[in-house]
């Protein structure tokens, strides 16, 4: 038994006619015919009375088309309040971040959404790329804004804006005075990075063409999971680092400088399971993003996919002129 096959009685009630009902419910008559006496050989009971002119429920169809009726009701209901939750702007939403973006993107993100959906209340939680994939396939938080592409076909990814990297230097390093950061030989063995975090480090590997994470510093191994620490340690002269743009943007000063074209950047999207449903919200969410980013980061770029090893695509960009 089916929706479809209760769809056909009921308008076969209504119409009281095979041509007419089946002109309805848009098939053609032998088919609603067929899907008719399908039903009721399942059910073992008659019904229409096929003898009678107009066409006549028998004693029991009207029994099984008033059913008929309720159910297909239930379903509209169910159908409105699906297409109502998936409209909904309220109620709770766990929302993950990656720790490298975190500390820059969220304090602008709240402020922005507190406008559009004032009656959603957030549950925040900061983790690392790993981290957040196995918690939105398994339920732990709803949506997460992170690093893509994840290779991760059970998620869907939603692309809102592309982060420049740029270098970060202290006073005395050759270049601080240039307006362009260009690769050093003797920066690559100055890299820092961060503990934990795979696939932010695999994109700076890249950048500086390295094969291997190795510290070359003899004295110090270095497990740092803040980009905030990154930047003290290279303010205290123990190497350079490669930090995205929303990290810089409340200093002055010139220890941070952007690369020469192409730029290398990383794309930020918002991320969910293949069952996610509440699609408006998603694109609030998207738009409140967007909107509270600075203008650099809404410039338009051709891009250039490049994968490190088993990792996520790193991505350079190209300005567009």
């Amino acid at each position: 038994m089916t929706i479809q096959q209760l769809k056909y009685i009921v308008a076969l009630d209504e119409e009281r006619h095979f041509a007419r009902a089946a002109e309805v419910c848009m098939v053609t008559q032998p088919g609603l015919t067929i899907q008719l006496k399908n039903l009721e050989e399942e059910i073992g009971i008659k019904i229409f009375d096929r003898n009678k002119v107009p066409l006549t429920p028998t004693v029991l169809g009207i029994e099984i088309i008033n059913k008929a009726k309720k159910i297909l009701r239930e379903v509209d209901e169910i159908r409105d309040f699906v297409i109502n939750e998936k409209n909904l702007l309220e109620g709770e939403l766990k929302l993950g971040i990656i720790s490298t973006l975190s500390p820059y993107l969220i304090p602008l993100f709240i402020q922005a959404m507190k406008e559009v959906a004032p009656k959603v209340h957030f549950i925040i939680k900061e983790g690392y790329t790993g981290h957040l994939m196995r918690d939105l396939e398994t339920g732990a938080i709803d949506v997460a804004i992170m690093a893509t592409p994840t290779g991760n076909p059970n998620l869907i990814e939603h692309v809102v804006f592309k982060e420049p990297f740029v270098a970060y230097l202290n006073q005395t390093h050759p270049m601080a005075n240039d307006e362009f950061y260009e690769m050093q030989l003797g920066d690559k063995t100055e890299l820092l990075l961060l503990h934990h975090e795979y696939c932010y480090n695999a994109q700076l590997l890249d950048i500086c063409g390295l094969k291997t994470s190795d510290k070359i510093k003899e004295q110090f191994t270095y497990d740092i999971n803040s980009i905030e620490t990154l930047k003290n340690l290279v303010r205290a002269h123990l190497g350079f680092a490669i930090i995205p743009k929303l990290s810089t943007l409340n200093e002055s000063g010139g220890l941070f400088k952007p690369f020469k074209e192409p730029v290398p950047v990383r794309e930020i999207s918002l991320v969910v399971s293949d069952s996610f449903s509440k699609k408006l919200l998603l694109e609030k969410m998207n738009e409140a993003i967007w909107n509270c980013l600075p203008e650099s980061l809404k410039k338009d770029f051709n891009y250039k996919k490049i994968r490190w090893n088993d990792s996520p695509y790193f991505i350079k960009a190209v300005s567009k002129s």
